[in-house]
């Protein structure tokens, strides 16, 4: 054991002693604490090397030569060094890693970006920009197409690509207008491609190699297909942009399509093949008929087979292509100022404009009338870039708020109830315009609109600081804690984890009722047996996120989520649980009495007592409001800082020698950040040699 002023306290052989010195030290003194413990003079550790300790724990770097010239010749570090050091930017860097590790503000795991909102392309002339992934299936026939890159949606004088199959080019303006779109705008398609998962598709000037043969008429008077297959002659672009004519007749490979053996004609009489049907379908029969492929779109059709308009998808069999558009750069970009998109991407509705469905959700990349929206925002970059920019942007939040208090030298638990935060380019993005990442990213902006700073989306290293809305508390309700922590649960735990020091263990005799108790079939956590040694805590706790959504950064704001919704409640009793899509944060189906009486009501006042629904008004504020009134946060943080700063937990003699002593010091001090680790780098324990 060693000395520290009148007391004695364990030897801790945890710092820069080497294992053989240690082992020898005790050796030598097995005989004296055989019989009493022994006393000795703390022996701390040289100038050079307090002074390095010190400025990898508070800079993460060891000292410069001069930094030890400066030491040498006062002769010690003191405090005005120390307090020195806690000037430098390093330490603000320190301190934001502490913050980091002690919030896991890493929401990567928890918010998956969704590929199906990734724009593919370059945006160039050769390569617009499109959704080519499993939504252009219902776009424009099948997966991984994009637009036509040769003709401009509105250029009605662009060659036709197969000539021989489709009408005539309109004369006029008027005429091309309602070509290109339908009377609402929304873009039809400009070339069509026989799909290969159909048919069989056989070059016509190869085999033998006719060069000649340059289109499909020709190919008709070479006598290479017959007259009557012209409308399954298939001009396809090849990667250098020539037409070349194909051959495309239902694949015989498969059971499908080659049971399609009867003709079906025109009936103009002039003997063209118009269709391959399925001489004798049943009702069983999975296709019974593909018709030629044109520049008309499908409908969707209802239950009872009506056409819906507007609720457009390609025709079986065809990949069908509308053309590009040139528009200003998307959001993401910094770099240009065009770029070429496909024009079905290119829209930006807030519906469909026939069937009045929303494009605000994830149903926009299977809708050709709603595309990416104002500056392709609902779409993600053909790199990803806007997501993980999103991602990063989320998880330096928090740690910006803990750097702000604590470089101000505010009260250190203001990081808990601070409504002030910080913003980049892709969350002043994500927050003034919230479609972006429809399905992906499901956060309410912190504040109004007018509040939050303009920062282009490029600039993910500027951050501006501005004042969120009322219902904010600091850390526990930006975006990271709210996604790392999905429940209400979680968010409980996290909180006494990381500043109670306390985490909800059953106790060791707990044991769970027989399972014919009736106890096992409470639904309230917080009185069930064998749960309640936890949850009777965690439950009434986690009324204070009462107002927060559980699995995304959603605030419940009362004005549109009141505590109780006549109408949800209607839906539950009439099996409707769906209820428009407008119901999911309410009880819905009843367990128990309780749910029984709860439905329409809002999830988190099911099985609330009175000072529980105070909680959830009171929000997190109020839960660290009172958690300050126990001493508990200023203790549990002297013990983070020790462990921090020292590398090792207090030993029990140190929680008894230090803990109360420097808590109270941290209230004296106003709960400075900087006085507590001035205060803990200062004592005996952090200088002496274990």
């Amino acid at each position: 054991m060693t000395f520290n002023g009148n007391s004695c306290h364990e030897v801790s052989v945890t710092r820069g002693v080497p294992a053989l010195l240690a082992a020898a030290v005790l050796l030598a003194a097995s005989p004296a604490l055989a019989d009493e413990p022994v006393c000795s003079p703390v022996s701390k550790v040289p100038l050079e090397r307090h002074l390095r300790q010190l400025t990898l724990d508070l800079l993460g770097r060891p000292p410069t030569y001069e930094e030890y010239q400066a030491a040498r010749a006062r002769g010690q570090v003191t405090v005005d060094d120390v307090r020195a050091l806690m000037q430098k930017e390093e330490f603000y860097g320190r301190i934001r890693a502490y913050h980091r590790a002690l919030l896991w503000s890493n929401v990567s795991a928890s918010i998956i970006g969704n590929g199906n909102l990734r724009l593919l392309g370059t945006g160039s002339a050769e390569d617009p920009l499109a959704l080519r992934g499993p939504s252009s299936r219902p776009l424009r026939g099948d997966y991984g197409q994009g637009c036509d890159s040769f003709i401009a949606q509105d250029d009605c004088g662009a060659a036709r690509q197969d000539p021989h199959a489709d009408p005539a080019l309109p004369t006029t303006a008027e005429a091309c207008a309602q070509e290109r779109y339908d009377e609402r705008g929304v873009p039809l398609p400009v070339s069509w491609d026989y799909d290969t998962n159909y048919y069989t598709c056989t070059r016509l000037d190869q085999t033998p190699t006719d060069a000649t043969i340059t289109s499909c008429e020709v190919a008709v008077a070479r006598g290479r297909i017959p007259a009557r297959y012209l409308f399954f002659c298939d001009m396809r672009r090849q990667s250098n942009g020539t037409r070349v004519p194909y051959l495309c007749l239902p694949d015989p490979g498969k059971a499908t399509t080659a049971a399609l053996t009867q003709e079906v004609l025109a009936p103009d009489g002039s003997g063209r093949v118009v269709a391959f049907a399925h001489p004798s379908p049943t009702p069983s029969t999975s296709l019974a008929r593909l018709d030629r492929c044109t520049l008309n779109l499908g409908l969707k059709l209802t239950s009872t087979g009506v056409a819906i308009k507007g609720a457009y998808e390609p025709q079986r069999g065809c990949v069908q292509r509308e053309g590009y558009v040139t528009q200003p750069a998307p959001f993401w970009s910094a770099e240009r100022s065009e770029v070429r998109v496909c024009a079905i991407e290119a829209q930006a509705r807030t519906a469909n404009p026939w069937t009045l469905e929303p494009c605000i959700t994830t149903r926009f990349i299977g809708d050709r009338t709603c595309g990416c929206g104002e500056g392709l925002r609902r779409c993600d970059s053909p790199d990803g870039f806007t997501h993980q920019a999103r991602l990063a942007a989320i998880n330096t939040e928090p740690e910006l708020i803990a750097d702000s208090v604590v470089r101000r030298d505010e009260p250190y638990f203001n990081i808990l109830t601070t409504r002030r935060s910080f913003l980049n380019g892709p969350l002043s993005e994500l927050y003034r315009a919230p479609q972006q990442g429809v399905g992906v990213f499901s956060v309410t902006p912190p504040a109004e609109p007018q509040v939050l700073p303009v920062v282009p989306f490029a600039q993910t290293d500027t951050w501006k600081e501005y004042v969120r809305g009322p219902q904010h508390s600091g850390v526990l309700t930006t975006a990271s804690y709210l996604y790392r922590f999905p429940t209400q649960r979680s968010r409980v735990n996290h909180f006494y984890s990381a500043f109670l020091c306390r985490s909800f263990v059953p106790p060791a005799n707990a044991r769970p009722p027989p399972p014919e108790d009736s106890c096992n079939r409470e639904n309230n956590l917080a009185k069930r047996c064998g749960c309640n040694a936890c949850h009777a805590t965690i439950e009434p706790t986690g009324a204070h996120w009462g107002r927060f959504a559980e699995r995304t950064a959603l605030f419940l704001d009362p004005d549109h989520f009141p505590r109780y919704d006549p109408r949800c409640r209607d839906c539950a009793l009439a099996n409707n649980l769906f209820c428009g899509g407008e119901c999911g944060q309410y009880v819905m189906q009843a367990s128990d009495g309780d749910g029984a009486s709860s439905l329409g009501m809002l999830k988190t006042y099911l099985y609330r007592s009175a000072d529980e629904e105070q909680s959830i008004d009171g929000g997190p504020r109020l839960l660290v409001q009172r958690m300050l009134q126990t001493g508990e946060l200023e203790r549990c943080t002297v013990q983070r800082v020790w462990q921090e700063f020292l590398g090792r937990p207090m030993s029990a003699e140190e929680q008894r020698l230090y803990l109360q002593p420097l808590a109270d010091g941290f209230a004296r001090d106003g709960y400075r950040f900087k006085a507590l680790i001035e205060r803990v780098v200062m004592t005996d324990a952090y200088r002496r040699i274990d």
